[in-house]
């Protein structure tokens, strides 16, 4: 049996965007048992901007869930955005998870936004100033949370779902000066503390599609700038797309 799995990030939606992805997501019925969103789902995070997300992503017929991302921050309207996106059926994950029913299977979704801080022998270290401090325990309290979520689901396939990239595989491409922005290793860390089949990330635009995390799970990154499409569907019970 399989489960299908469309995932798409960094769609950036606003009152100018709505309309462009709606063609190809009134096809996920057809193609697809969920649709993950990889965060970045507004321009600036404002509640009017999410309205937006809601009319584009609500209603498709399958199950939507997603993690934010920073852009969904920026404005400082966190809980409007969260408020807006679950009233229209939007299962929004932070340090949480959820079990669907598919006819493939359980399929368990754990998803956090997670954060910056580098990568192994290139990354920022708990020590100095406050400051950095404050950075570096931003980002072990997300893995932390993300790896509590994996362990906590009882399913037949597990998926982790962030924005940020839990390894730097996916962000060849980028300039090397932004790694230490676009993801960490203490995501990898916790994708490998379970049973993980697949991991989805967004954020990084001029990354690059696939990666593996040290353990050996598989990561796509599903940035719409990289993916270059309404979303990728991924199948789980067989080989991986």
């Amino acid at each position: 049996m399989v489960i299908r799995i469309a995932a798409v990030g960094d769609v950036h939606v606003d009152e100018d965007v709505v309309g462009r992805f709606r063609p190809a997501l009134e096809e996920l019925p057809d193609c697809a048992d969920v649709l993950l969103l990889a965060g970045d789902l507004t321009r600036h995070g404002t509640e009017a901007e999410a309205r937006c997300v809601a009319r584009e992503f609500g209603g498709l017929g399958v199950p939507v869930i997603t993690v934010l991302g920073n852009h969904d921050h920026q404005c400082d309207q966190v809980p409007q955005v969260v408020k807006v996106l679950e009233d229209a059926g939007i299962t929004v994950l932070e340090g949480t998870g959820t079990v669907l029913e598919c006819a493939g299977g359980r399929l368990g979704v754990a998803g956090v936004k997670g954060f910056g801080g580098g990568f192994a022998g290139r990354c920022a270290s708990d020590f100095g100033e406050p400051e950095m401090k404050s950075f570096v325990r931003t980002t072990r309290e997300s893995a932390d949370a993300l790896a509590s979520a994996l362990l906590s689901l009882d399913c037949d396939a597990l998926v982790a779902l962030t924005h940020y990239a839990p390894v730097p595989d996916t962000l060849a491409g980028e300039p090397l000066e932004i790694y230490p922005f676009l993801g960490c290793y203490q995501l990898g860390q916790a994708i490998d503390s379970a049973p993980t089949a697949l991991a989805l990330h967004g954020h990084a635009h001029h990354g690059t599609e696939r990666g593996t995390t040290p353990g050996g799970v598989r990561v796509r990154n599903v940035a719409h700038p990289v993916i270059k499409q309404a979303y990728s569907v991924f199948h789980l019970g067989e080989q991986l797309d």
